[in-house]
């Protein structure tokens, strides 16, 4: 191992729990956040509504069904992320090593720690504490050498769990895990993991990471990593934005002529946030998902920064010029985006 002390720190039904706090009358009931309709789906559920099986992306219609008493509460990031700064206050009392991963978590590389704790373990209860006297909310955290060790430990003990992987313990830790609990194994990867006979991660360890690239590709030497907890990626403080996008869904399936209007608004909501990011971009991007569920991007990398939202606006709708399917076609979502991120110095013009 490396020496390394890392915490993730995970707000436990961050959402959901926010509403609960500023609603006395929602404790201890199953609470949806989400905007009710066909097409909404669930931002987040509490824990009362989650032993009821509704979870986080799933259809809010399919969530009223599970859940017939539930309260659904259409979502308010403004508090949310009033919610999220007054935590992100709390992590870097402790370091400014702090790489937030969104609104409800983050890591922390606590090797060195500002109020000079004899150990990680020590650090994640006092900030777990503070978040619970400040916030009354609650926040698991998993302490490892590591990040992707420290981000499945935060899981560990959810919800208001704390659990530590101590370096000599990593191996008996991981070997008995599902092979899904790694980073990058999705379904299709663990089925095809499950045909070589790896079902576990010790299973992994029974292969020579030549074989496994063989096998796997460049992915090969990663899974290999893992599974032996090696993972050397360092916490990144004020990672760069690298992409800002938006999107909507209609209430009913449009034809493509129906869409310029949202791509105008979208539009000029990414160009907002980009300019409150402070970075410019070059990369216009326009998704579209079909009735059939079917999804569609179209790209374009322009030779200098977009110089407004209006250019955005009709970039993107030059894309959507490039989709050929057919006046009957329907859509049920559309989405603006950007990339191809730059800071201010480099999308400035040069001169003296």
């Amino acid at each position: 191992m490396n020496g390394r002390k890392i915490i993730h720190v995970d707000m436990d039904a961050f959402y959901a729990s926010v509403e609960q706090r500023d609603d006395p009358g929602l404790r201890g009931r199953p609470v949806v956040v989400a905007w009710k309709g066909a097409r909404s789906v669930v931002c987040a559920a509490s824990y009362e509504a989650r032993r009821f099986g509704v979870r986080s992306a799933m259809p809010a219609l399919r969530a009223e069904r599970l859940c017939p008493e539930a309260v659904f509460i259409p979502p308010d990031f403004a508090r949310y992320q009033a919610a999220s700064r007054q935590m992100r206050e709390i992590l870097r009392r402790h370091t400014d090593l702090v790489e937030p991963l969104s609104l409800d978590e983050a890591y922390l590389d606590v090797t060195e720690n500002k109020c000079g704790l004899p150990t990680a373990t020590r650090v994640a209860k006092l900030i777990r504490e503070q978040i619970r006297e400040e916030l009354a909310l609650t926040a698991s955290a998993g302490v490892a050498p590591n990040k992707f060790l420290a981000k499945i430990a935060s899981d560990w003990r959810k919800p208001d769990g704390l659990f530590v992987v101590q370096p000599a313990e990593v191996d008996d830790f991981l070997a008995p895990l599902p092979i899904g609990r790694l980073p990058g194994v999705g379904e299709v990867t663990e089925a095809r993991l499950g045909e070589l006979g790896i079902t576990r991660v010790g299973d992994v360890r029974l292969w020579t990471v030549e074989n496994l690239e063989a096998r796997l590709g460049r992915y090969g030497a990663r899974l290999w990593q893992l599974a032996h907890g090696i993972d050397h990626s360092p916490v990144v403080p004020n990672r760069p934005t690298k992409s800002i996008s938006a999107e909507t869904t209609f209430e009913e399936d449009v034809p493509l002529a129906a869409t310029g209007e949202p791509i105008a608004e979208l539009a000029e909501r990414v160009w907002n946030a980009a300019r409150r990011d402070g970075r410019a971009a070059r990369t216009v991007v326009l998704k579209l998902k079909t009735r059939e569920f079917a999804n569609l991007t179209r790209s374009q990398t322009l030779p200098a920064p977009l110089a407004s939202s209006t250019e955005l606006a009709a970039r993107a709708l030059a894309l959507r010029d490039r989709v050929l399917l057919g006046s009957e076609q329907r859509f049920r979502l559309v989405g603006v985006g950007i990339s191809s991120m730059l800071d201010k110095c480099e999308s400035s013009p040069s001169g003296v």
